[in-house]
């Protein structure tokens, strides 16, 4: 992996600063897609993540995680401050820093990067869980919300990140191959399942 993936000095700033993706060492790319930003989730944004949420959901997709029906915005976001602190997590999670993707003052994706591994996360979640709403797909915009994930993840101190795909995700080979992961293996999980690929990304 290129190392100036995460010689990002926005990197070494988050989370009071948002990693910023037009600094001279980021990689080349759509000028929509450098201007992407990862971010905390905010009280203002409750109308437009519900509707990502929704949006989301018909792809089978969970863009907030952990987020219950009818649960008070304000305490979700919360949730979030909490579980990336560790605090009241929920049965099998880890601690985890979940942050929107930003373009131009829209959602147009997120992420969910987890601090550390259980045994589901090591055989098949992997460290970093990450989409891009339907309407904003193939604009550069999934390989900028990874690039930028595994910058934090290395500024949290995560050695080694580990990013999972269906092996006939062709999309996602792609994006995880351009950011530099490295294919360990190709394992079945259970019958009927796609096959799942499993990278990884080494930062010493």
């Amino acid at each position: 992996m290129a190392s100036n993936l995460w010689s990002s000095a926005a990197g070494r700033d988050y989370p009071e600063a948002m990693i910023r993706a037009d600094d001279p060492t980021a990689e080349s790319g759509p000028a929509r897609a450098r201007a992407l930003r990862l971010r905390p989730v905010r009280l203002g944004d409750e109308a437009a993540f519900h509707a990502a949420h929704e949006a989301m959901a018909a792809d089978g997709f969970t863009f907030g995680l952990g987020l219950e029906p009818e649960q008070p915005w304000r305490d979700y976001v919360q949730a979030l401050q909490d579980h990336r602190a560790g605090i009241s997590l929920p049965a099998d999670f880890v601690p985890a820093t979940f942050l929107v993707a930003d373009v131009a003052d829209e959602i147009v994706g997120r992420t969910s990067i987890r601090h550390k591994l259980n045994s589901f996360l090591a055989r098949e979640g992997g460290h970093i869980g990450y989409g891009v709403l339907p309407q904003f797909r193939r604009r550069g915009f999934a390989t900028e919300i990874l690039r930028q994930s595994l910058v934090i993840a290395c500024a949290i101190g995560v050695d080694q990140v580990l990013v999972t795909c269906d092996d006939d995700n062709a999309g996602s080979v792609a994006v995880i191959e351009r950011c530099g992961g490295r294919l360990e293996s190709v394992i079945e999980i259970s019958p009927g399942r796609p096959l799942l690929r499993r990278y990884w990304f080494a930062f010493s």
